[in-house]
């Protein structure tokens, strides 16, 4: 009878530091939570929304990533610009290689903006120095394009620099949610 018990306790000791051992490799390599500081993201995040980062994906176009920028802080922003590409804003319109691209992330946020510029007119060559972003380089930009801090103020930011992307909201409870490209 004892060595049943000794047996039993001995499997959930082993359980136990599988689990441990099992969510601290996902915490600390896949899925990394991380608390939205600032409004430069909103609407689609909120300030002290917190959220979970998986850093196992390719970035895309349009992306929401996290990353260390040239400044030392850690922000997180929207892919605009992938390398090889040439960006260009004109009249609050979004140009991708001399071609229009529709922003639908920030459809409602127009709608609202009454007769003031979200995003103010510029070429990424007059901001970059180059005509397209460089390899292994992106653009990136807030949704709150009129305080947000991004590719505008530091320039592109590497590959290395990202730590992933933002992938869920969930705290506080009443705003959990997916969070769409």
């Amino acid at each position: 009878m004892e060595k049943k018990i000794v047996e039993t306790l001995w499997h959930w000791i082993k359980m136990f530091v599988l689990c441990t051992v099992i969510i601290f490799i996902m915490r600390a390599f896949i899925f990394v939570p991380l608390e939205v500081t600032g409004n430069s993201m909103s609407p689609t995040l909120k300030e002290h929304d917190f959220v979970v980062v998986e850093n196992f994906s390719t970035v895309n176009r349009f992306d929401i990533i996290v990353f260390h920028a040239p400044d030392g802080n850690t922000y997180v922003k929207r892919v605009i610009g992938l390398p090889g590409d040439h960006i260009v804003y004109k009249n609050d319109s979004l140009y991708i290689n001399n071609k229009l691209v529709e922003e639908t992330f920030l459809k409602d946020i127009k709608k609202k903006k009454n007769e003031y510029v979200l995003t103010s007119d510029f070429d990424s060559k007059d901001l970059i120095g180059t005509k397209t972003i460089p390899k292994d380089q992106y653009f990136v930009m807030g949704d709150n394009r009129r305080v947000s801090k991004d590719s505008r103020s530091f320039g592109t930011i590497s590959s290395y620099s990202i730590i992933g992307k933002a992938r869920l909201v969930y705290y506080p409870i009443q705003d959990i949610k997916i969070i769409k490209d």
